[in-house]
Parts: C-alpha cells; structure tokens; sequence
C-alpha cells in the first residue's frame, strides 16, 4: 500500500505536463558524436517538481542538479551533508590511465553494452620529452597494446573512443558533452572542469564508473553546498584562475570536502565559459565534490561556438532551473570583490599556499625559495582554451617587440587537437615558438608527472611554474626539490621572460634588446576565435553498428594488461592481532600511495603495478619512505615487499594514516594495490572523499579515529583487533590495540558505510555484488 503523502505526491506529478512545460519534451541530442541520447529537461523538472514538494524551500543550483537526477525522488531521504543520495548520471567519462581498470571491471560485470552514455580519452599515457609529433609518435609505439586493447574494448561495449592526439580528457568534454543542468561522472578528479558549462561533472574512482555503465544507481553522500558569491569584474594582470587561487587560499585543501562550490552573483556574468571551466578544474584541489557555474550567455556562446546552438537553445527553456533560487541558503558563504582581486601565485609543493602578487617577491626573500625560474609551462586540462592561449600570446608578441624572449625553458601544452588547429592557424601557436617554446603534445604531460625532464638532476632544488593546478612535491618531475607554482598562463609567461621569480609585472620593468627599460602590457585576448574553431585531425572512433564480431585484445603474458580475478569474500570473522604495514605521518595523497609518471603503464595490471603501493609515504617510525619493518623477520624492507611477504604467510594487515588520507588524483588503484596485496583497512584522522569511496568499493574498510589524537597513540609495532562482525550503520566500530608492553587499549572508530556498502564488504567487493546479481 502507498503512503498518503507518497499517492499525493504521485498524484501532484501526474499533474505537472502544461503548456508551460511544452518546449521541455523537444528531442535534443546530448552531443554531436552520439545519435539517440537525448537531454531529458522535461524529466529533470518533474524530479525537481517532486522534490520541491517535499522540501518546501529555495534551492542553490547544485541542489537542483542532483536532485533532478535522483533514481528516486519520491522516496529518497534528502539531507545536505548527511543522506547517501542514488543517482542517475547523464554520462560517463574515462581517461586511458584509469579507463583500463574501470572496462577490465565492467567486463567481469558480464554485460555487452554500457547502459549509460560512455567515453575514453586518451591522454595520460604521453610523455613530453621532444616536442608534440614526435612524442605522440613514441606514445603509439611504447603503449601500442593498451591503446589496441582500448581501442577493441571500447568498439565492443558500445564505448566513444578518443585517440592519442585527441586532446585532454576535461577540454574534450568541454567541448563536445558538457552541457548545462546534467550530472557526469569520469574517472579523473579533474571532471570537475564541466562545471564550466554549468554541469556537476564529479570525478569518482573506477569502480563507480562501472556501476554507472552497468546501469546501476550511483551512490553519493549528500554533499553541503559552499557559496562564493562574486561581484565586480576583472581587469588588467587578473584572470579567472586567481579566483581559484584566492579560493584555494582561503578554504585549503580540506575546506571543500564534502561540498560542491557554488559561484554565483553579478561578477559571474563577466566571465567566459571556459574561464569558469578553469575555476571548477581546480575545485578539485580544495577537496570539493565539484564546482558549478549557473548558466549564463557566455555559456550559451561557446556552445554556440562549439556547434551545439541546440543545446544552448533548449538550456534557455530551462533556464530557470539552471541557477539557484532566490533565497537559497549556503553552508557556507566566501564573497570575492572581482573588481579588488590581485593575481595570485600558489605553492610551492601545495596548491593551497596563496600569495597575492603584492606580496610575491618578498614571499619569496623570505621563504628562501629559489628564485632562478628554470622552467615555465602554459596549458594542462586548466587552462589551455583559446581565451588563455590568446592573452599568453599577447605577452609574448609584445616582449618580442622590444626584442626579449623567453629566458627559461618555456613549453605549451594545447588541451585539445581542435585548440591546437586553431591557434595553429590564428598564429599564437608561431608566436609562441618564436618566443623560445616546444609545443607539446595535446596530452597531460608534465601536468601528471609525463615529463622527461633532463635540465636538472634529481634532487636539486630548483623553481618552476605553471598554469596546471595541482604541485604536491614532485608531482611534475619526480624531483621532491622542485618547488612548482601555479598561477595563470599570463603570469608564467611574463615570469618566464624574466628568468625569475623576483619579478611583479604590475609594477616592474624589464630591458629591452638595447638595454632600455620598458613595463609589459596587460595582456589581450579573445574568449572565442572570430573565425571559429578549426577541428583539426579526426581522432574520434565510434563504436561499429555491429559490435557482435569485435573481440577484445588482451594478451594473456602481457606485463601491462591483466584480467581481473575476483576478491575473497568476507570469512564472517573478526579479524584479531593485525600488524600495522604502515604508520603513514603527513600528507599521505593518492601520488604516495600510487605514484604516476613511470607506473602509469601499468594501470592495467594491477599485480604488477602493486609494486608502487605507498612507496611515497613518510614512516612515522623512521620518518623515511619506502623502508618499513617487516615484523615476522625483524628486517627493513620496501612497503610492498613487506605487504606481499605477509601475504604469502596469510597474514593480514592494516595501514595507519593521517588527515585527509588520499587526497589528490581519483586514483582507484591506490585502493586496488592494498586490497591485492591482502589489507584487511586502512584507519586515519580524515579521508579524501572519493578514495573513502573507491576503498569500501574495492571490499576494504576505511575507518577514522573517533577521536583524532588517538593517532598518535598508535605505534608501529602495535597489534591490532577489529570486531568486523560488529560493523553495522551509524554504530562505532570497536578496535583493540595491543602494545609492546602487554597493555591493551580500546580505541574507538568511526565509518561512513551504510546497508548497502556493507555488504560490498560482505561479498569481498562491489564488483562482487554486482557479477552475482548478473550471474
């Protein structure tokens, strides 16, 4: 029997098709590539209409977004920051690293198609070392039987498939799926950068990629909603990543956790859309869920420059949904007087350090910092869009004319193959070669760490800056005494004349080819080309209309792809005298606990790419990485030959770790490595929130200290107990700590699971589930 209140409501909806409502139920496809998917506007309302019903108050936008998107809007619990929400995303987005894991995945799922709209890019597998053609070129070569297994995969699950070459995963959504009110996930946390099209694009581990294209609800806990209210608008030096850069500095790397940031306010209509694209990019760097934009005529603009006048047509019959209400109210609330904002630099090593550019040179004299700038790059998925390549340029050509080039190493970085063409032929990409700079590949790069950096030896402190978003100590290079900053690509290229950090263009003056001094010129751009975009190569592959014949390459003795086997359920035990792997200290991000750069060719074999596991983080007990105490032998050793020995003698084991455990990069094998190498949970103060996430999915638990101090009463050569058979939802979970001494301790802990993840834990993993139920 229906509820009273649920049969009214049901009864409301039947009532909502009007002739108000008419232009909703227009057939307008998602994107240019796909035929038959549809943008459901008319659905998206009718949730929304249910959900105000039961609410009966203002929404912020971000609100309206995943609400319009809830499997069940009539019986689903809604609390910001506290219900776990099922949703039901528009699309899905893989890069080529974390693509391979998510299909070897969705294979052992046993289904021949994907249920949900579903792309792979091809971008993170390219190594700048010589410039763009030819590193494309050795990229195909070194990484042929990935790219062949992509490739067949993709054609065979009904999969749009973007080649090498193609651009980068986030611009490639920008420019061709993103569009105003949808729900996306991919698996890069980076996704956040379609907020710049006024979408909730939420980057998320593998594994819920797979639920997602196996058409299954995907789970998020509710999260609270930050407002920055912007006003007055920008000029001169500033530009949309200082916004970021100020944010960042004001809520760090932990302050969006659990959030999605919400900019709205008059100062939002002055920016260009893939400005805003910029700013949600780099959400991802304060722990955010996402970033969104409200839809604006700058976004109705690009779509427009982009070929989808269509889509920016239907967006302005639902253009009232698409901003937050009046009166919706905020978590929180950060208020930006563009008209004020100064350029900003952020770093080093964090990209939460902000310092305005007033009060730059003398953060530099005082911290010491070395300030020969050796190296300057401009693009990366944050900032590579015509706007920024323009203005870059502009600085260039008028350096140039006072006959001064570039005194550092100086590379460029297109985000998409159809940028490159188009700045190719508009001449910025001239400029820019002319002006001392090796244009890269259309790829990530230096960005993730995809860098063959031979001006510098490993260990040699040194200063580089960027317009990327994320610099954790040796992100870029490999070499933790390179101190990386991050600002706007008109501040690198102005640094990048100068040779040096010491420099304020604002204010300071440079010479000229005759010894003459002259000021730089605030740089000059445009925000779409006036001639349009130039597509460039064709590198897209869609899926055969007979997938039937397709098989799948994988060799069974390649050492970069391996079939998955399934995780060992749950033996319905408590698990007694665990030793601690390790006890990590500090910072602990998913590039600690699974390096990129050299180890990305391995993301298809999960055994081999192990042997990266936590090889970055610090030992509380020695303060060193990688050398750790194998209890059973008494030696030091590497962490994951430590991990597999204990494997080997059945032995399961724990890792202590510290604030916001995981943060960074979605990286889902850094919660694949410790299940595999036979981690039972992983016990911090804090969790970032998509590792939380990946690690239940992969069958592991992750818990906190109720109490965060109890951290440092935790030793390495501790014994641990947890009472698994007393896992249960909103209930602490009990741990017994034995000492050295004898003396044992009761700590308690805390979780996040609820029904459903525990029985992932349960059946050994959610992919465990989830081949059952398809069985």
């Amino acid at each position: 029997m229906l509820s009273a209140a649920v049969a009214a409501r049901r009864a409301l909806r039947r009532g909502f098709a009007t002739v108000s409502d008419a232009p909703l139920s227009k057939k307008v496809e998602m994107t240019n590539w796909e035929k038959g998917h549809y943008i459901n506007y008319a659905k998206m309302s009718e949730n929304l209409g249910i959900v105000r019903s039961r609410l009966n108050r203002p929404l912020t936008y971000a609100e309206k977004i995943l609400y319009s998107h809830l499997d069940d809007p009539e019986g689903q619990d809604i609390e910001r920051g506290t219900s776990y929400l099922k949703l039901r995303p528009d699309r899905v987005a893989c890069q080529d690293a974390t693509a391979q894991m998510a299909i070897m995945q969705f294979m052992s799922a046993g289904m021949p198609s994907v249920a949900t709209p579903t792309t792979v890019h091809c971008d993170h597998l390219i190594e700048a070392q010589i410039g763009g053609v030819k590193d494309l070129e050795r990229a195909k070569g070194i990484n042929k039987e990935v790219y062949d297994f992509l490739s067949t995969s993709c054609a065979k699950y009904n999969i749009g498939f973007w080649k090498p070459g193609s651009g980068i995963i986030h611009q490639i959504i920008l420019e061709n799926y993103a569009f105003p009110g949808g729900l996306m996930i991919g698996t890069d946390s980076h996704t956040p950068n379609g907020g710049g099209l006024g979408m909730a694009a939420i980057g998320v581990g593998g594994a819920d990629a797979v639920d997602v294209m196996a058409n299954l609800p995907w789970e998020l806990k509710a999260p609270k909603v930050i407002g920055v209210k912007l006003t007055g608008q920008m000029s001169g030096w500033t530009s949309p990543k200082d916004i970021i850069l100020k944010v960042a500095g004001i809520l760090t790397v932990k302050g969006g956790t659990g959030a999605i940031i919400e900019y709205h306010g008059p100062g939002t209509e002055g920016l260009s859309c893939t400005g805003m694209g910029t700013i949600c990019n780099m959400g991802a760097e304060i722990g955010a869920t996402t970033s969104v934009f409200p839809f604006n005529d700058r976004m109705y603009d690009y779509l427009a420059a982009t070929k989808r006048s269509a889509i920016g047509d239907f967006a302005r019959d639902y253009a009232k949904e698409l901003r937050e209400d009046e009166g919706a109210e905020y978590d929180q609330l950060v208020e930006i007087n563009l008209s004020e904002l100064e350029p900003h630099i952020n770093g080093p090593f964090t990209p939460d350090l902000a310092t305005p550019i007033s009060k730059w040179k003398q953060a530099v004299k005082d911290n010491k910092w070395p300030d020969d700038l050796k190296v300057g790059l401009i693009g990366s998925c944050t900032n590579s869009s015509y706007e920024d390549m323009s203005r870059a340029a502009s600085i260039a050509e008028d350096a140039m004319s006072h006959g001064v080039k570039a005194n550092a190493i100086f590379t460029v970085t297109p985000g998409s193959e159809q940028i490159r063409a188009t700045i190719a032929r508009d001449g910025q990409l001239k400029t820019f070669e002319e002006f001392g700079g090796m244009v890269l590949a259309n790829a990530c790069g230096p960005c993730i760490g995809q860098w063959d950096r031979q001006d510098v030896k490993k260990g040699e402190p040194n200063s580089i800056i960027s317009s990327y978003n994320r610099n954790f100590t040796g992100r870029n290079d490999a070499n933790p005494a390179t101190h990386s900053f991050v600002t706007s690509p008109d501040l690198v290229v102005a640094m990048t004349i100068a040779g040096t950090l010491n420099f304020n263009p604002l204010t300071d003056t440079l010479k000229d080819k005759d010894g003459k001094e002259f000021m730089l010129k605030p740089p000059t751009g445009d925000g779409l080309p006036s001639k349009g975009y130039d597509p460039g190569e064709d590198t897209f592959q869609a899926p055969p209309e007979d997938r039937s014949s397709v098989s799948v390459a994988v060799s069974p003795t390649s050492d970069r792809l391996q079939l998955l086997s399934p995780f060992k359920a749950w033996d319905g035990k408590d698990a007694v005298d665990l030793p601690i792997l390790i006890k990590a200290q500090g910072k602990t991000t998913t590039d600690h606990i699974s390096m990129a750069g050299p180890w990305l060719k391995y993301r298809g074999h999960l055994d081999n790419i192990s042997n990266n596991m936590l090889i970055g983080a610090i030992n509380a007990d020695n303060g060193e990485a990688n050398k750790i105490k194998n209890f059973t032998t008494g030696e030091y050793g590497a962490v994951p030959a430590v991990a597999r020995d204990y494997k080997a003698k059945g032995i399961q084991w724990v890792v202590v770790g510290d604030w916001n455990y995981g943060e960074g990069s979605s990286r889902e094998h850094a919660a694949l490595e410790p299940r595999h190498l036979g981690g039972l949970a992983i016990i911090t103060r804090s969790f970032a929130r998509i590792h939380e996430t990946n690690l239940k999915k992969q069958g592991m638990l992750p818990l906190t200290f109720t109490n965060p101090e109890d951290y440092d009463k935790i030793e390495p050569e501790d014994k641990i107990d947890l009472l698994c058979t007393e896992l249960a939802v909103g209930k602490s979970f009990p741990m017994r700590v034995h000492k050295k001494s004898g003396e044992t301790l009761e700590i308690p802990l805390s979780h996040t699971f609820n029904e459903g993840q525990i029985e992932w834990f349960k059946h050994g993993s959610a992919l465990n589930m989830m081949a059952k139920k398809n069985a």
